[in-house]
């Protein structure tokens, strides 16, 4: 009986979907009956992609021609370039989005993405040139050769430069893990295919690998040199193997180091995501190399959190970012809703920080264990179900807390704390979050007010 029902939905299944708010790839798939592995290969995304509203989704295979390239190779992606003469050039200037880029120059979002071959989750930042597929202007020829965006960038490069490599991505990848693959570093990759550090890569996409040479052992000596130099000068230096449950903070503590230590001599950043079976350089550790699997710290809502921070983490430096245009519009619903009950420009600050924090001002359907949404908060300690914290309206509204908390006697927001006020901007965000990384969140004190003043 179930088989049948699922073979009645599929044929009356629709090709593609168009995404609202609070929805998840997952809960597309399980709605139209599909498998969420299927619904992710048909769009070339992957399992940390994020959705955003208006978004189209597919909900059938693509035609062959276009699934044996992932949607994304050079041949898909570049003929509407060279075919129409009316593309045209957009350069990014602040406070620009993709969506309204989009309506400006009667393209779509997708079509975008597409030409120059970014991921929707992405972030633009001014300066960068956009190819504008589809546009009914004339535009000169120039526009296909010099403003093709990282899409003519990244083929490009391997042509100009006879020790440059091409590596296709494959599930799994990560640029760090391309980067040793290759005996090259994440920041030349980055920049090489001139994607922002926290812009997610995808099956089937083409990097360029700078720096590389036929002869794979004098480029890998090279890379390790510059990846891991204070580790080989370093005699007490350890190699960690991330396992389930990892947080930098714990490893930090397990070694006798700081997270600050381990971030640089990794090269990541301080939003990075540490996975499993990642193996990490712990400078001046003087323990042994294995995990113990347990994790005392968490993200947003964890019960048993920590209120301190490593040695050396205290007075962090200021911290910036240029917001997407996601983020712009997840910002803005912090600073109305934080408005609409009467908060404070200090206490909407406080949360546009821990926002940034928690999820680089995202609403993810995923996080450390059960953590979800824009706050990261827990179905488990109480913040709601997974529907609910997905819900950004609630979620906001459940981190001010106060007398319109909608999650009021189960946890406690920003105006249920005394004297909140009066506390340091990292002391009140921790009160609500309890995260093992109080430290962060005035590291954006000073940007939280910029975009306070930028977005409100």
């Amino acid at each position: 009986m179930a088989s049948e029902n699922i073979a009645q939905s599929a044929s009356a299944r629709p090709t593609t979907y168009t995404v609202r708010s609070g929805d998840t790839i997952s809960g597309i798939a399980s709605r139209f009956g599909l498998a969420t592995a299927d619904v992710l290969d048909w769009n070339t995304l992957g399992w940390r992609s994020v959705v955003y509203p208006g978004q189209t989704v597919r909900l059938t295979a693509p035609p062959s021609s276009a699934a044996a390239a992932g949607g994304t190779s050079a041949t898909q992606s570049t003929p509407p370039a060279s075919k129409t003469a009316t593309a045209k050039t957009h350069t990014v200037v602040r406070g620009d989005t993709v969506y309204a880029i989009a309506k400006k120059y009667g393209s779509t979002v997708s079509a975008i993405l597409t030409a120059n071959k970014i991921g929707g989750n992405a972030l633009i930042f001014p300066g960068q040139k956009l190819t504008i597929p589809g546009t009914t202007s004339t535009t000169s020829s120039s526009s296909n050769s010099s403003s093709s965006s990282s899409s003519k960038t990244s083929t490009s490069a391997p042509k100009t430069s006879a020790s440059a490599k091409t590596h296709t991505v494959v599930r799994g990848d990560t640029v760090y893990a391309i980067a040793k693959k290759y005996g090259s570093t994440v920041k030349a990759i980055l920049t090489a295919n001139k994607i922002g550090s926290n812009a997610l890569i995808r099956v089937g996409q083409k990097l360029t690998i700078p720096g590389t040479t036929s002869t794979t052992s004098s480029s890998s000596s090279s890379s390790s040199k510059t990846s891991t130099s204070a580790p080989k000068t370093s005699a007490s230096a350890k190699t960690h193997t991330v396992v389930r449950g990892d947080t930098v903070y714990d490893i930090a503590r397990k070694y006798g180091t700081t997270v600050n230590a381990i971030l640089t001599a990794n090269k990541i950043g301080s939003n990075a995501i540490i996975y499993v079976g990642q193996k990490l350089t712990i400078p001046g550790g003087t323990s042994s190399g294995s995990s113990s699997g347990s994790s005392s710290g968490s993200s947003s809502g964890s019960s048993s959190g920590s209120s301190g921070a490593p040695a050396g983490s205290a007075s962090p430096p200021q911290r910036t970012a240029t917001l997407s245009g996601a983020q712009i519009d997840n910002a803005q619903l912090i600073i109305r809703i934080g408005r609409e009950l009467g908060v404070s420009e200090r206490g909407i600050a406080i949360a546009l920080a821990a926002a940034m924090v928690e999820s680089s001002m995202r609403n993810l359907d995923y996080g450390d264990r059960d953590s979800l949404g824009l706050f990261q908060q827990r179905p488990s300690t109480g913040w709601g179900t997974p529907e609910q914290i997905m819900d950004r309206d609630r979620s906001i509204r459940a981190f001010y807390g106060g007398p319109g908390n909608p999650n009021a006697g189960k946890t406690r927001g920003l105006l249920d704390i005394a004297g909140w006020e009066s506390m340091a901007f990292t002391v009140a965000a921790q009160r609500v979050q309890i995260s093992a990384f109080p430290d962060r969140y005035g590291q954006w004190e000073t940007q939280a007010y910029q975009w306070l003043a930028l977005h409100g």
